[in-house]
C-alpha cells in the first residue's frame, strides 16, 4: 500500500474508532507512526487532515455506487441504488462508523459529509422517486423522513456485536453481507412503494 494511502487508512481507522474530538494530534501521530508535527506539517492541521481522510474514503465509495439503469423500471432502479450503497457500506464499515459520531453533531464536518456526500446520493435518489410518486406508485416522502428510511438500517451491516448477539455468525463472509445487504434493501424498497396509491391504502 502507498505511504500516503496508508496514511489516509489509518486516520480513518483512528477517526472511526475514537471520534473526531478524541483523536488528539498526538494519538494520530501515535497511531501513524509519525512526529508530532506530521499532520500540521503535511496537512496544515488536523480538520484538514481529516477532510483529506474523508475524501480518499468517500471519493472510492460514491465512485462504486452503481448508476440507476434507465432501461429497467423505477422500481427496480430503486432497489438497484439502495442494494448498492448498503454493498458499499458493508464493503467499508468504517465509513460508517465515522457517519455515527459524525450525523449527531451540528459542525463543519457535517456540513462537509452533506455537499460531498449524503447530497450526492440523496439526490440519485430523488429523481428516482420522484418518477414513482408522479406515477402514483409511491406516496410523497419529506427528504429527512426517506433519509431516515434508507440510510440507518446500514447498521445492520456495522453494528457487529449487536448482530452477533442477534443470530449472525462471528465469521460473516462477503456472500452473506451482500446477501444481508440485499435483504435490508428488499425490505426497506418494498417499504416505500407500500405507500402507492396502487396497494388501496
Amino acid at each position: 500500500m502507498p505511504e500516503e494511502q496508508s496514511i489516509l487508512q489509518r486516520g480513518l481507522e483512528a477517526f472511526a474508532e475514537l471520534g473526531y474530538d478524541h483523536a488528539s494530534a498526538r494519538e494520530l501521530a501515535r497511531r501513524l507512526g509519525v512526529s508530532h508535527n506530521f499532520i500540521n506539517d503535511r496537512y496544515g492541521s488536523k480538520a484538514a487532515f481529516w477532510r483529506a481522510v474523508v475524501g480518499a474514503a468517500l471519493g472510492a465509495q460514491l465512485a462504486s455506487l452503481p448508476q440507476p439503469d434507465p432501461s429497467l423500471d423505477e422500481a427496480e432502479q430503486l432497489r438497484q441504488i439502495i442494494t448498492g450503497f448498503y454493498r458499499t457500506a458493508a464493503d467499508e464499515p468504517l465509513i460508517g462508523r465515522l457517519f455515527v459520531d459524525e450525523l449527531n453533531r451540528d459542525s463543519e464536518r457535517l456540513d462537509h459529509l452533506y455537499e460531498h456526500y449524503i447530497s450526492p446520493v440523496l439526490q440519485t435518489l430523488v429523481s428516482v422517486i420522484d418518477r414513482l410518486v408522479a406515477s402514483g406508485r409511491m406516496r410523497p416522502v419529506p427528504l429527512d423522513v426517506l433519509f431516515f428510511a434508507v440510510i440507518p438500517p446500514v447498521a445492520g451491516l456495522l453494528e457487529v456485536p449487536l448482530a452477533r448477539r442477534l443470530g449472525r455468525s462471528d465469521a460473516a463472509s462477503p456472500r452473506q453481507l451482500t446477501a444481508t445487504a440485499e435483504a435490508l434493501a428488499e425490505l426497506v424498497v418494498n417499504g416505500l412503494l407500500a405507500t402507492g396509491s396502487g396497494t388501496g391504502r
